[in-house]
């Protein structure tokens, strides 16, 4: 049986199978018929199911913090938000906090979940939660990542020079960037 989003049918898969995996990724094809009769098979990259966070930790209403570490994709530094997966039995916010005192090395007494954001959604079934966190305390907890993360705090102002930034290219972290500053131009009560 077909389901149907907005005013459109999803096609039907007739097929779903793992065609490569790694011990980060797998493979997935998937056989699909479209409401109008057409069969197409497509690749994607098929997520843990967990989902991810990317918290955007504002000390104060005039700067936030961003991390840069290394990126493999890249093969180069990048500059960006605190991220991770979401750990069974954690929710976004639990995720986010946890993720926070990892990279950052700080807690957060607010947290608010701003978006839930998709990476190519034509080949990847993963999403991240974008999360706002104020109220921030030192804490730190052990993280995963093979070195100290560079921890940068930069003003709201100079918003237009981090965009200008050769190391801060994550789609993601902008978005994020731009959804935390809509969010916070209408709700500065977060720092009371």
């Amino acid at each position: 049986m077909a389901e149907r989003q907005g005013d459109k049918q999803k096609p039907q898969i007739l097929n779903q199978e793992v065609v490569a995996q790694s011990r980060l990724f797998k493979i997935e094809q998937l056989e699909l018929l479209f409401s109008n009769g057409e069969h197409r098979t497509f690749e994607r990259m098929r997520g843990s199911g967990r989902g991810a966070v990317m918290v955007v930790a504002c000390p104060d209403p005039e700067h936030f913090y961003l991390i840069r570490e290394y990126s493999a994709g890249t093969h180069d530094y990048q500059l960006g938000f605190p991220k991770g997966l979401i750990d069974p039995g954690e929710d976004a916010l639990v995720a986010a906090n946890r993720e926070l005192k990892e990279e950052a090395g700080f807690g957060a007494h607010t947290l608010v979940q701003l978006k839930a954001v998709a990476l190519a959604p034509g080949y990847f079934n993963a999403t991240m939660q974008i999360v706002l966190a104020t109220g921030l305390f030192p804490e730190t907890l052990p993280g995963d990542e093979p070195e100290p993360l560079e921890l940068v705090r930069w003003r709201w102002q100079d918003l237009d020079e981090l965009l200008l930034q050769a190391d801060f290219t994550e789609a993601r972290s902008i978005a994020a960037l731009f959804l935390a500053r809509k969010y916070l131009d209408t709700h500065q009560d977060v720092f009371k």
